[in-house]
């Protein structure tokens, strides 16, 4: 009797101890792109590769350099569209809208293109940011079991990260960004991964919504090239006064 109430409440102990933690998540997910040496090492990047919707095609290429400078281009038949982040400000030239000259982001887009420009991502220094991440526990991507985390940004949007159990790498991201009082989502499916300056990038990205499966992005990249020489002012709105914050 004396013998099965401790197999019992050993059992019982067992069920009661912590699984992975919302830290112990983050570190391993940086392990596994590189380790946080390696990651922050790195001071700019280049992405080139082809974004598909459709029958649509277009050559696209993104810049960004440390801590939060991005610049990102889309190129069809010789024309090309540019959305860039210069740490405060964002801006686009939009020719295929008939709009050659540089204008400044409205707030919907320029709160994404802002929180894309975080260089080295929320898990990185997540703290010192001010960003809160908590793990919900398993959930499936396509059927798949996958660690779930949840991001609570600074300024109070949440995106989730699922992790695959083996690599700790993400799988899928899907962001809420709460605007004027409305909920902006997307959703995207992250694969391929390969090394580039001893971190690991994902060269295939699906992007799309919940509310709407059918209607997603391709993107498939060529190329990831780290530690590219670059200049601040390359990511600075035409007509701007040149020079850093």
């Amino acid at each position: 009797m004396k013998l099965i109430m401790l197999m019992i409440l050993g059992t019982a102990c067992a069920l009661l101890l912590p699984g992975q933690t919302a830290e112990e998540l983050v570190s391993k997910n940086l392990l596994a792109r590189g380790g946080i040496e390696k990651i922050k090492a790195i001071r700019t990047i280049r992405m080139t590769g082809r974004l598909q919707s459709g029958n649509f095609t277009a050559q696209r290429a993104r810049d960004a350099m440390a801590p939060d400078l991005l610049r990102e281009t889309f190129t069809i038949q010789g024309m090309t569209e540019i959305e860039a982040y210069d740490g405060s400000t964002g801006w686009k030239i939009s020719p295929f809208e008939g709009r050659k000259d540089p204008e400044l982001l409205g707030e919907d887009d320029l709160r994404e293109l802002a929180e894309n420009a975080d260089f080295y991502g929320p898990l990185v220094d997540y703290q010192a940011k001010g960003n809160r991440i908590e793990y919900l526990g398993h959930d499936t991507v396509d059927g798949d079991d996958a660690y779930k985390l949840k991001v609570t940004r600074k300024n109070g949007d949440v995106t989730y990260y699922y992790l695959d159990p083996e690599t700790f790498l993400e799988i899928r991201v899907e962001n809420e960004r709460y605007i004027r009082g409305a909920v902006h989502e997307d959703l995207i499916e992250l694969g391929s991964y390969k090394q580039s300056g001893g971190v690991y990038y994902p060269f295939s990205m699906e992007i799309g919504s919940k509310q709407h499966p059918g209607n997603t992005v391709k993107v498939s990249l060529d190329k990831v090239e780290v530690d590219v020489p670059m200049d601040r002012s390359e990511f600075q709105m035409p007509g701007q006064p040149k020079g850093g914050r």
